[in-house]
């Protein structure tokens, strides 16, 4: 006999033995509307990026924009408990490389006590005063290449996903900032 039979028996035996009526409670998913806690590990090219390990879950509301939407889609439907391996591709995660966003700016834009190292990440503002990184691509004689590109665009995104806990949303949670470029002065 299958072990949701013998719940289900269980309870009808126990319905019985006491004079009262149970009502099975369905098993919570994750749809729209719900607030999900989630332990993840993501891993990028075989490295361990980042993890929820040992710390707090993620808690967020399913269904409002506040996971990228390939790992959104597929924890749509999964119970309390439930572990899976999610493989987002890049344009379901944070977007393929764009080379427009790969401009040039010349070295003197920067402060004079800074030596410019490709790969070195900077942090820069947009006009609201919100963060946003740009990474040094190259390194030239007159000019630095600065790539605004997520830093994990054009990558496949691999996570290790345990549902914690799936309840109704309570109010719903502020999403993130939408964070849009500052104007660029680029180099000529």
């Amino acid at each position: 006999m299958s072990k949701k039979f013998m719940q289900v028996a269980g309870v009808m035996l126990l319905g019985m033995l006491f004079g009262s009526s149970v009502v099975l409670a369905e098993e919570v998913v994750i749809t729209k509307g719900k607030n999900v806690k989630l332990e993840y590990t993501l891993n990028v090219d075989n490295e361990m990026i980042e993890t929820t390990k040992g710390k707090e879950p993620l808690v967020y509301d399913h269904g409002q924009g506040m996971l990228i939407v390939g790992l959104e889609k597929q924890l749509e439907g999964m119970k309390v408990g439930e572990e899976k391996k999610v493989v987002v591709s890049p344009e379901e995660g944070y977007g393929v490389v764009d080379p427009k966003l790969v401009r040039e700016f010349e070295k003197s834009k920067f402060p004079a006590d800074m030596v410019p190292v490709k790969g070195m990440v900077l942090e820069m503002q947009d006009p609201q005063g919100q963060p946003y990184p740009a990474t040094i691509s190259e390194v030239k004689d007159a000019v630095v290449m600065l790539d605004f590109n997520h830093p994990l665009a054009g990558k496949t995104l691999t996570f290790d996903v345990k549902v914690v806990s799936v309840e109704d949303a309570k109010a719903p949670m502020a999403a993130a900032p939408v964070v849009e470029a500052a104007p660029i002065t680029e180099a000529k």
